[in-house]
C-alpha cells in the first residue's frame, strides 16, 4: 500500500489490509445492516460517477447534515473527496437561518439530507441559496434519493475519470470546510486539508490501543463534529468495525448488542451514564446498598499505576469483582477504553470509570487543529487524572507568557475560509492561538485551566477563571449546568440549572412533594441543600473566587432552546440575557 496522504487512502488502506465483511453498520428496521469494506469502496467510486454526471467539479462544494450516524454519510464523504470536491457537514440541530447562512458562504450546489425533519427546515430556506438539488438518505415520497447519484454512477465507463481526479488531489488541498458552532457571532468556516486529518489520525494512532482488524467501536458523537470524523477515519485504518448508534435513548441497548471495544463520547454523556448507575445504586438496599456506596467512594480515590499503595489496590480488587464488573457488564462487558473530548471531563468521572476498569481517556483539541492536540494513555505511564495528557507526536505546543496555548504542526488548519483577517489573528508567527489557558507539568502533562475569553475581572480587580469553577461544581450530583458571573461586579456569582432527575430522587427520599421544576427549585431544604454543595467545593478556590450567591433557572438548559451549541458547551452571552433578571435579582436585590 503506497503511504497514505488523502483521505479516500483509507477506505482501500482497509480494503487491502482488512478486508472486513462488516466495515459500517447502521440498523434499519430493527435489524443491523452490514457494509463491506469493498461494498465501501464500490459504492463510494458509484457516488464519484454519478457526481462528475451530474457536473460536480473539483473545488464544487457538496453540504450534508444527518441527524444521526450513519454508513451513507461516509460513502458520499469518500465520494464527494476523491473527484476534488469538498465535503461541508452541517450540524442538524442549529437553525434553519444558520442553514441558510452556512449554505451561502460555503457556495455549496448540492445538499445531502438525512431524514424529513431535516428537509422540511432545509426547504424553507432553499429557495435563498444556489441550491441545484437536495438528495436524502432515507427514502421520502417525491424526493430526490441518495440512490438516484448511486444509479447514475453505476455505468463504470467513466471510472477513468475519477482515477484522473483522484490522481490530481494533492495532501495540501482542502478536503472540508467544518463551521464551528460557535458561542458567539456567525460560524467560521475551518478549511482543513487532506493533510490536516491525515496526519491527526496517523499521529493519534498510537495513543489507543486497538486490536487492529477485530476491535468493535460504536460510533455516536455528531459526526459533523471533527473528533468524531477523525476517530470514523481513525477506526478505518486500524480495521475496526464501527456501528452507528441509534440514539441516546438506545445507547444502553446498542452496547449490549454490540459489545464494543472502544467508543468516543463526550462528557455530558459519560456523566449521564454514571448518574443512571449511581441512581440504581441509590435503589438497593442493606448490605447491597452498603456494597455499592463502598466500592463508588474507592473508585472516587482512584490513583493510577497503584499509587495509592497495596492496601488500596486489593480493596479495589474486591470491588472490581462484586459491583464494577456489572457496570462493565451493563455497558457491553467488551470495553477496553472510552474516550473524551469537547469539553473538560471532571476528575471524579475519570476516577470512577478508570477503578471500575473502564478508563476514559481524556484529550484535547479544537476543529482548527483537525482536532487531537494531546490525549492521555493508560499505557506507558500516560495517564494523569485531571490532565488532557501528552501532546501527540509531530505536534508542538508552547505556553505563552498570558498562559494561552500555542500550537504548530501539520494539522493545523489552512485558515478561516473568506476570512483572512481572523485567519491573521488566529495564526501568529506559524502557531495557532487557542484561547485556552493551560499549563504543562514537568512530566509533559497537558492541563487546560480556562479559556482566555472567558475569564474576567471582579470590580475588585482580581481575575476570576469561570471553568476551573465550573468543573468542580458540576461534581455535585445536584447540579446539571452552572455558569458562574461577576465581570465588573463586587463578587462571582452563579445561575444553575439543577440536576431535576436526580432532584426528583432526592425529593421522594425526604418526603418533599414534587408537582414541578418550578416549585421544586423554590423548596427551601432544596436551597440549603445546594448551599450545602457550593460550601463545599468552594473550600479549594481563594476567598476571592468563592461564589456568594447563585440562583436556579426553571427551565433546562438545551441546543433547541439556545443555551447551548451543538457540542454541548454554553452560550455565555444568551445565557445571560435569558437569565437577565435573575442575575439582577444576585448582584442588586
Amino acid at each position: 500500500m503506497t503511504k497514505i496522504t488523502r483521505l479516500f487512502d483509507f477506505p482501500y488502506h482497509q480494503l487491502k489490509t482488512y478486508n472486513l465483511d462488516k466495515a459500517f453498520n447502521t440498523k434499519h428496521n430493527g435489524e443491523w445492516q452490514a457494509t463491506s469494506s469493498q461494498e465501501y469502496v464500490d459504492q463510494a467510486n458509484a457516488i464519484s460517477r454519478g457526481l462528475l454526471r451530474l457536473g460536480v467539479k473539483p473545488n464544487d462544494k457538496i453540504a450534508v447534515i444527518s441527524s444521526t450516524n450513519r454508513t451513507e454519510w461516509n460513502i458520499l464523504d469518500i465520494g464527494v473527496l476523491q473527484v476534488g470536491a469538498q465535503n461541508v457537514p452541517i450540524y442538524p440541530t442549529i437553525c434553519a437561518e444558520d442553514y441558510e447562512y452556512i449554505l451561502n458562504h460555503s457556495e455549496s450546489i448540492y445538499c445531502f439530507v438525512s431524514d424529513n425533519e431535516i428537509l422540511e427546515k432545509l426547504n424553507a430556506i432553499k429557495a435563498n441559496t444556489k441550491l441545484k438539488n437536495v438528495y436524502t438518505f432515507d427514502d421520502i415520497k417525491d424526493e430526490n434519493s441518495w440512490k438516484e447519484v448511486l444509479k447514475l454512477g453505476e455505468d463504470k465507463q467513466n471510472q477513468p475519470e475519477v482515477e484522473a481526479k483522484k490522481d490530481a488531489v494533492n495532501s495540501s488541498d482542502l478536503a472540508t470546510l467544518i463551521y464551528t458552532s460557535g458561542t458567539t457571532g456567525k460560524p467560521k468556516g475551518v478549511m482543513l486539508s487532506h493533510n490536516n486529518l491525515v496526519s491527526n489520525v496517523l499521529n493519534s494512532e498510537n495513543r489507543v490501543p486497538f486490536k487492529y482488524g477485530k476491535s468493535k467501536t460504536l460510533s455516536f458523537l455528531p459526526v459533523c463534529h471533527v473528533f468524531e470524523r477523525m476517530i470514523l477515519y481513525l477506526y478505518q485504518y486500524c480495521g475496526a468495525e464501527i456501528y452507528f448508534a441509534e440514539s441516546i435513548e438506545k445507547m444502553s441497548d446498542n452496547l449490549k448488542e454490540i459489545k464494543p471495544n472502544v467508543m468516543t463520547a463526550v462528557p455530558r454523556l459519560y456523566e449521564k451514564v454514571y448518574d443512571k448507575i449511581i441512581a440504581k445504586g441509590s435503589e438497593l438496599t442493606g448490605i447491597k446498598k452498603s456494597l455499592f456506596f463502598w466500592a463508588v467512594n474507592l473508585g472516587l480515590r482512584f490513583e493510577p499505576y497503584g499509587q495509592n499503595g497495596w492496601w488500596y489496590e486489593f480493596q479495589l480488587k474486591i470491588a472490581r469483582k462484586l459491583i464494577f464488573s456489572k457496570w462493565k457488564e451493563g455497558l457491553g462487558g467488551n470495553l477496553d477504553i472510552m474516550v473524551s473530548g469537547s469539553a473538560a471531563l471532571q476528575p471524579r468521572l475519570t476516577r470512577i470509570f478508570a477503578a471500575a476498569g473502564l478508563p476514559i481517556m481524556e484529550g484535547y483539541g479544537l476543529t482548527e487543529t483537525s482536532p487531537v492536540i494531546s490525549v492521555n494513555d493508560m499505557r506507558n505511564g500516560g495517564f494523569r487524572v485531571g490532565t488532557t495528557g501528552k501532546v501527540i507526536d509531530d505536534v508542538e505546543v508552547k505556553i505563552a507568557e498570558d498562559g494561552e496555548i500555542l500550537v504548530k504542526g501539520p494539522n493545523v488548519m489552512i485558515g478561516y475560509y473568506k476570512d483572512d483577517a481572523k485567519t491573521a489573528e488566529a495564526i501568529k508567527g506559524g502557531y495557532f492561538h487557542t484561547g485556552d489557558i493551560g499549563e504543562i507539568d514537568l512530566n509533559g502533562f497537558l492541563k487546560i485551566t480556562d479559556r482566555k475569553k472567558e475569564m474576567f475581572k471582579t470590580s475588585g480587580g482580581k481575575y476570576v477563571a469561570p471553568a476551573l469553577l465550573e468543573n468542580e461544581f458540576k461534581q455535585s450530583r445536584f447540579i446539571e449546568q452552572i455558569m458562574v458571573i461577576g465581570e465588573g461586579e463586587k463578587m462571582p456569582a452563579a445561575l444553575i440549572q439543577v440536576n431535576y432527575d436526580f432532584v426528583k430522587e432526592w425529593a421522594k427520599r425526604h418526603d418533599i412533594p414534587f408537582t414541578s421544576n418550578e416549585d421544586i427549585i423554590l423548596n427551601m431544604q432544596l436551597l440549603a441543600r445546594i448551599q450545602e454543595e457550593i460550601n463545599i467545593a468552594n473550600a479549594n478556590f481563594g476567598k476571592w473566587e468563592q461564589i456568594k450567591k447563585f440562583e436556579i433557572t426553571p427551565d433546562i438548559w438545551s441546543i433547541d432552546a439556545g443555551h447551548l451549541t451543538p457540542t454541548m458547551k454554553m452560550k455565555r452571552k444568551v445565557i445571560k440575557q435569558k437569565y437577565f433578571s435573575l442575575i439582577e435579582k444576585i448582584y442588586r436585590g
